[in-house]
């Protein structure tokens, strides 16, 4: 029987694994720490996959030697290569994507391409990784049940820089315009990633739950006071 990893820290994907992925054919394993992802442990359990949906560290060339690593990124690569692939789609006014499973290789983004399927852009962006969590099991599941050869990527690369959490700051939007305010908003709502704001006379504002109606945006926000 078959075994393999699912390295993720984040909360929807540790989600979809516990509801879904386990269940799957084989012996299945979880790592959300990236400390415990060691050589150790996989030259133990022997993986068929190790599956990384959602992660943000560097694999060592060692740990991609011993076996097929597999992320997802969402973007139809070689399009948007890099960080944040999401925010840098949604701010750039895309409505759409695709996630693409590859195999992971020394360059960031560059490996070959096991599939692609489409997602929506609409919505928080929790309501975005959350879908995406459901579409990438789909996957994972395609991809140990078929004999799915990698193909090398084609087209141009673009290349996505990683977004830093200063540039949350809606005072920085280059055009301002109600729909970019609330994309804004929305690509940033999510667990455990930095909310947009606005610094106004010794404090931060943060905002989630943006609804766009008409001529306005309703949204929750969270004051406090900016400690120098």
């Amino acid at each position: 029987m078959n075994t393999y990893i699912v390295a993720t820290t984040k909360p929807w994907n540790i989600k979809m694994f516990r509801k879904k992925i386990c269940h799957y054919p084989g012996n299945w394993f979880i790592i959300t720490n990236p400390q415990k992802l060691s050589i150790k442990f996989i030259k133990k359990i022997k993986p068929t996959y190790i599956f990384f949906p959602h992660w943000s560290w560097i694999v060592s060339d060692e740990i991609l030697n011993l076996t097929k690593c597999i992320c997802f990124h969402e973007t139809d690569l070689p399009f948007g290569r890099g960080g944040s692939p999401i925010q840098n789609l949604i701010i750039r006014g895309y409505r759409k994507t695709m996630i693409s499973a590859i195999e992971m290789q020394k360059g960031i983004d560059t490996g070959p391409v096991y599939l692609k399927k489409p997602v929506r852009l609409n919505g928080t962006a929790q309501e975005i990784f959350e879908r995406n969590a459901e579409i990438v099991s789909r996957m994972i599941y395609l991809i140990i049940k078929k004999n799915i050869i990698p193909k090398p990527q084609r087209g141009k690369a673009i290349i996505f820089k990683r977004r830093t959490p200063d540039q949350g700051n809606i005072a920085n939007i280059s055009t301002v315009s109600l729909e970019k305010v609330y994309d804004f908003i929305r690509m940033l709502d999510a667990e455990t990633y930095p909310k947009s704001f606005l610094e106004v006379a010794g404090f931060r504002f943060e905002f989630s739950k943006a609804n766009k109606n008409k001529n306005k945006i309703i949204a929750s926000v969270e004051i406090t006071k900016i400690n120098k």
